[in-house]
């Protein structure tokens, strides 16, 4: 299914930037501004940098190099995870490039230009017992309330716990990562789950304060987020990212933040599996 995904999604890109060059909408050439809205509590995807708090991340590298690439200049703002996509449903945003994850369920009103590969992944504190995943069964993990991840764990939980007579993971709502790791230094969770996009950040911020249990349990893409009727737009973007790929600029953003590892090939269309 994977793979069927992936090649759908590929052949549907082909044909989108196989056409003549797209070209910016009108009313955004004219304004010569974007206007973006990203939920900062996510490292290394986009946050304020303490010292500075200044707004960075790598989908803020990633979009000022577009931005960039169009000839235009980004307004940013910020808003809770939940509203992300109601800033894109009421204009508030041209589009969003927030660590969004390409769910099936969203596709009904979005497609997503999918170009970073990620995957919950369960860690704990440094001092925790667990060895391996199916040690959390019947423990308490916590994740963003609002990402897909409470499904995922569910999910897994259903495959790995309860058929080795194990109890269920009890899943515990956060409102964001910064809230989920909280909770978990706190001791009021056992384990947490987290993109595998943000645990190598989190590790160099806490040296030595976490550790990973087990690999991504599941796999998906992050990928911007458009309007279905915002083709031109959407068009015109992975026409820039695809060129950022083949001349190395989008590697040497995920390689600052120490996402090599996530690469994807060229940009996909709606390729996530779930």
């Amino acid at each position: 299914m994977i793979r069927l995904s992936l090649s759908l999604g590929l052949a549907v890109l082909a044909t989108v930037t196989s056409a003549q060059a797209a070209e910016l909408p009108a009313e955004i050439k004219q304004a010569g501004v974007l206007k973006l809205t990203v939920n900062s509590t996510y490292a290394p995807m986009e946050y304020r940098d303490p010292a500075t708090n200044e707004l960075v991340g790598l989908d803020i590298d990633l979009a000022n190099e577009l931005a960039k690439r169009l000839g235009v200049k980004i307004v940013w703002s910020e808003t809770p995870f939940a509203e992300l996509i109601p800033s894109l449903q009421t204009r508030r945003a041209d589009f969003i490039i927030s660590g969004i994850s390409d769910r099936a369920s969203r596709r009904e009103i979005a497609d997503f230009v999918d170009y970073l590969a990620t995957g919950p992944q369960f860690f704990v504190m440094a001092d925790n017992a667990a060895k391996d995943a199916t040690d959390l069964c019947g423990k308490k993990v916590g994740t963003t309330r609002s990402t897909s991840f409470p499904v995922e764990i569910e999910k897994w939980s259903k495959q790995n716990c309860e058929p080795a007579g194990k109890p269920a993971i009890q899943y515990v709502p956060g409102e964001n990562s910064i809230d989920v790791r909280n909770q978990l230094k706190q001791g009021r969770i056992d384990a947490a789950v987290q993109g595998s996009e943000t645990l190598p950040y989190a590790q160099t911020q806490g040296p030595g304060k976490y550790r990973v249990v087990g690999e991504p349990f599941a796999k998906g893409y992050q990928g911007i987020m458009f309007r279905k009727d915002d083709a031109a737009l959407r068009e015109v973007v992975t026409e820039k990212l695809t060129a950022m790929i083949a001349d190395g600029a989008y590697k040497a953003v995920l390689d600052k933040w120490g996402l090599g590892a996530n690469a994807v090939a060229q940009p996909m269309l709606n390729a996530a599996p779930q």
